[in-house]
């Protein structure tokens, strides 16, 4: 008697860590929490750097490296020691456990029109990117989250592109059906997503002990100029595991800051979008207490683009995202999913971010720096301003702003933006 019930407290775990949705905003702490995790053992958590690294390999790998003459460096990093890139590979890692023991993993091939908006959108989200300074990761979440006014910047084009995005979308279902049919599922055997499920946890045991104590220090960099501010000093096994944990805990609470945005415009919800508040405004209080503490350096995820580059990037960014179906890190999660349309987008973010990262160096479109505001915008580190104190009570005012519009929008539909 006492063994049936075990199993069944056992069936009954498994079915809540690994099959049930998990509510939004106990996802969205989980994420904070993770957050800062990942900042105080390397480096912030970002989506950008992984694609950046890929895409470059794609360019490498097409044997354009040299004859672009964009690069001043023989090859790219390597995908397996970049920081990165490991943040990536673990972050899918974990949506793809997570979506193969909850049984959400299928390979979904959607019609034409959808895989070429994947296309278009991976490109501008790799535009919107590279003018922010990040995606709605490392350009508005954690961003907000290091206490940086660039993350307030692209936070508004951000919901000026998913407004237009949305109106796109609505246009295009009355008036677009080319390309429109011909979706399909291929349907995996649960036998099947569970051997899946069990070989991608081992394969992130083995890679954790692959990497041991190998750490990350800014010399293995080959830019230091764009690069040192990470002040990066952890381990790769490390920014491994918590990636996955990230990825796992997307994946799982179906967690996508896209949708915290189109939500309230589109169908009233403002689930997402309040467990996004709370997640926002959580991980800025736990980076305070860490940089001003000295564990880390002031200056990780504050970026020169307070201004044009990350309004109009966010704006773009949020275009793209709309076309996708997800942000920079939703696209990742289901990527690990089986979503056809967004293995699609990823290598086009990634190639064209790879792309207009030197190219915008070459033709001036700089970020500012502490000293001086450049083409992009200026570089302003809100402690440095208000203090640690004011700081925390401006992220806090803002996220009350939202929440009361959010609200009041979700009983008035004000907002709600028409068919």
């Amino acid at each position: 008697m006492s063994e049936n019930v075990f199993g069944g407290k056992a069936k009954e775990l498994y079915k809540k860590l690994c099959k049930d949705e998990w509510d939004s905003v106990t996802a969205g702490i989980i994420v904070a929490f993770l957050s800062v995790l990942i900042l105080v053992w390397a480096r912030p958590w970002g989506a950008v750097g992984a694609l950046r690294n890929w895409g470059e390999w794609i360019i490498y790998g097409a044997g354009m490296w040299d004859s672009l003459g964009l690069w001043d460096k023989a090859a790219p990093k390597s995908a397996l020691l970049d920081s990165g890139s490991i943040i990536g590979i673990g972050f899918i890692a974990g949506a793809f456990i997570s979506a193969n023991l909850g049984d959400n993993f299928d390979i979904r091939i959607p019609p034409v029109l959808e895989m070429v908006k994947g296309m278009v959108a991976g490109i501008f989200m790799g535009v919107g990117s590279t003018l922010a300074g990040g995606c709605n990761v490392g350009g508005m979440y954690d961003a907000i989250g290091n206490l940086a006014a660039n993350g307030f910047a692209m936070w508004l084009g951000l919901v000026l592109g998913v407004i237009l995005g949305l109106k796109y979308i609505y246009w295009e279902m009355e008036n677009i059906t080319w390309g429109s049919g011909g979706a399909k599922t291929i349907e995996f055997p649960v036998a099947l997503r569970r051997i899946l499920g069990i070989a991608a946890i081992a394969g992130l045991v083995w890679g954790t002990y692959a990497y041991g104590d190998q750490v990350i220090l800014t010399a293995d960099y080959d830019n230091l100029a764009e690069d040192s501010y990470l002040g990066i000093t952890g381990g790769l096994s490390g920014l491994l595991l918590i990636a996955a944990g990230l990825g796992y805990t997307m994946q799982r609470g179906r967690w996508c800051m896209v949708q915290a945005f189109r939500e309230p415009h589109m169908t009233g919800d403002w689930t997402l979008a309040r467990s996004v508040m709370v997640s926002i405004l959580l991980l800025a209080v736990g980076v305070a207490v860490v940089k001003a503490t000295g564990l880390r350096e002031p200056v990780h995820y504050v970026r020169g683009t307070f201004g044009i580059g990350a309004v109009l990037g966010g704006f773009i960014f949020g275009i793209g995202a709309m076309l996708a179906g997800g942000c920079g890190s939703g696209s990742l999660w289901r990527v690990g999913e089986g979503q056809i349309k967004l293995w699609i987008t990823v290598p086009f973010f990634g190639v064209t971010n790879a792309l207009l990262v030197p190219l915008f160096k070459q033709w001036g479109l700089t970020e500012g720096t502490a000293e001086a505001a450049g083409p992009l915008g200026k570089w302003i580190y809100m402690p440095d301003v208000f203090g640690y104190g004011g700081t925390l009570a401006i992220i806090a005012l803002a996220m009350g702003i939202w929440y009361l519009i959010a609200s009041w929008n979700e009983d008035t539909n004000k907002l709600m933006v028409e068919m």
